[in-house]
């Protein structure tokens, strides 16, 4: 059996905090639980209660400084992306329809393995992923 608990949290860089939040707040219910003031030895930070104890930080810094092609396969650095948990298929249907009507980039959904899966790509181009587990 595992020590751990699981992801405490995922960190993510962008150009546009307000953007970014404001999508995962919309489409998720993410709520902001902390927000830090950039310092000069630290970005504006925004942490976002994802639940099931999984939060998302988020740190804006200048676009030109962010590595790397968001859209592109191994392009993305050694972390490629990250699934966000939802409890059901209903509820995984439910997230394509609230993208959809964010104007996300989607794919179906698709069942890998013993789950149920949803690519999408949030306001920066990451590709995502949102999964349930099959019935």
């Amino acid at each position: 059996m595992p020590f751990t608990l699981g992801f405490n949290h995922v960190a993510t860089l962008t150009a546009e905090i307000d953007r970014l939040v404001g999508f995962y707040k919309d489409v998720f219910g993410a709520e902001v639980t902390f927000e830090m003031a950039e310092r000069p030895d630290h970005p504006h930070m925004i942490i976002l209660d994802l639940g099931g104890g999984a939060a998302l930080n988020v740190f804006e810094v200048p676009g030109e400084t962010i590595i790397g092609e968001r859209r592109r396969q191994g392009g993305r650095g050694a972390i490629d992306h990250y699934a966000l948990a939802v409890d059901s298929l209903a509820a995984l249907e439910s997230v394509r329809d609230r993208l959809v009507k964010a104007g996300a980039d989607i794919g179906e959904i698709q069942r890998l393995g013993s789950e149920w899966s949803l690519f999408f790509r949030d306001p920066d181009g990451m590709e995502l992923e949102v999964c349930c587990k099959a019935e």
